[in-house]
C-alpha cells in the first residue's frame, strides 16, 4: 500500500480555498483502501464490475456507510490536518460514516439530478426537503466534501464546481439572518447569480478528496466514460456555531470577506 504523507495543506492551498471555495487534496487516502470501499459498494448495490450489461441505471444511490474502511478513509492524518487548517482545531467532529454515494454509470440517459445547487444543512426534519435551510453562519455544516473512490476523468461524471460561487451565496444568505433561507428560496432563480463563475471539474485519482466551502454551488452531470464513478459527498460536521472568541477559520474568513461581517 502506498504511503500517505501526514502533511497538511500549503498556505497557497488554504488561500485558494478562501478565494475559490474549495481545495483538492490528492492522495488523501490510499488507492488500495479506495478499492476495498468500491468492492463493498459493489456488493451493496448487487452489481459486478465484470458485468457491464447489468448497468441499467445512470445513477444508483447508497446511503451512509460506517464500516471500518470508510471510517479509515475519512480520518487519515492528512485529512485531519486539513480539517484543522480549514475549519479550525477542535471545531469539527471526526466522521463516523461516509455518504451519500451517487454511483454513476455510463449512460445516454439523463441522470435527472444534475441541476446546480448548494447543500443546505439544517431544518432537515421537515418532510419537504425544499424547506431545508442554510444560514450565513453555516449552522450544521463545516464543509462539503467529495471523496473519490474511483479514478475520475473529464468524461466520468465529475462534479461541476462554480469557482468563487461561495462568496455570492454568502452575500445572498446574509439578509436572512439566523433563520436562514430555504432551498426553495435559494434555488428560486436557478443560481443565475453564479452563472458567470468559471467551472472546474472535480477530477482526480482514487483517494482524492475535495474539501469545499459549505456555500459552494455545484452540480452533477451525465456519465460519458466507460467505468462507473464511485464518490461520496458527506458533510464535515461542526462542534458548534462560529465562536467570535476564536481566530476566524478560512471558512469564516471567506464569508466575512464576502459580506463584510465581523463575527
Amino acid at each position: 500500500m502506498p504511503k500517505i504523507e501526514h502533511v497538511g495543506l500549503t498556505s497557497d492551498q488554504v488561500q485558494n480555498f478562501i478565494d475559490d471555495g474549495f481545495v483538492k487534496v490528492e492522495s488523501a487516502f490510499g488507492t488500495e483502501l479506495a478499492k476495498t470501499c468500491r468492492d463493498e459498494l459493489w456488493v451493496e448495490i448487487g452489481l459486478s464490475p465484470d458485468e457491464p450489461e447489468t448497468w441499467k441505471e445512470p445513477v444508483i444511490r447508497v446511503g451512509h456507510k460506517s464500516s471500518p474502511p470508510f471510517i479509515e478513509a475519512a480520518n487519515t492524518p492528512r485529512l485531519h490536518r486539513a480539517y484543522d487548517q480549514i475549519v479550525g482545531e477542535g471545531r469539527w467532529f471526526a466522521p463516523k460514516a461516509l455518504g451519500t454515494f451517487p454511483i454513476r454509470f455510463p449512460s445516454s440517459d439523463s441522470p435527472g439530478d444534475d441541476g446546480w445547487h448548494v447543500d443546505v444543512s439544517f431544518g432537515t426534519d421537515n418532510a419537504d426537503f425544499m424547506e431545508w435551510r442554510a444560514n450565513v453562519k453555516s449552522s450544521g455544516r463545516a464543509l462539503l466534501m467529495l471523496f473519490l473512490f474511483s479514478d475520475v476523468g473529464p468524461d466520468d461524471a465529475p462534479t461541476r464546481i462554480r469557482k468563487g460561487s461561495h462568496a455570492t451565496i454568502a452575500r445572498e444568505l446574509l439578509p436572512y439572518g439566523e433563520a436562514g433561507a430555504t432551498l426553495r428560496q435559494l434555488s428560486a432563480k436557478g443560481y443565475a447569480s453564479t452563472e458567470d463563475c468559471e467551472v472546474e471539474l472535480a477530477t482526480g485519482a482514487a483517494g482524492t478528496v475535495y474539501l469545499c466551502h459549505p456555500f459552494l454551488v455545484h452540480a452533477a452531470q451525465p456519465h460519458r466514460g466507460k467505468q462507473p464513478r464511485f464518490m461520496a459527498q458527506p458533510p464535515l460536521l461542526p462542534k458548534g456555531e462560529f465562536d467570535p472568541a476564536l481566530p476566524p477559520s478560512p471558512v469564516q474568513i471567506a464569508i466575512r470577506r464576502a459580506c463584510g461581517l465581523t463575527f
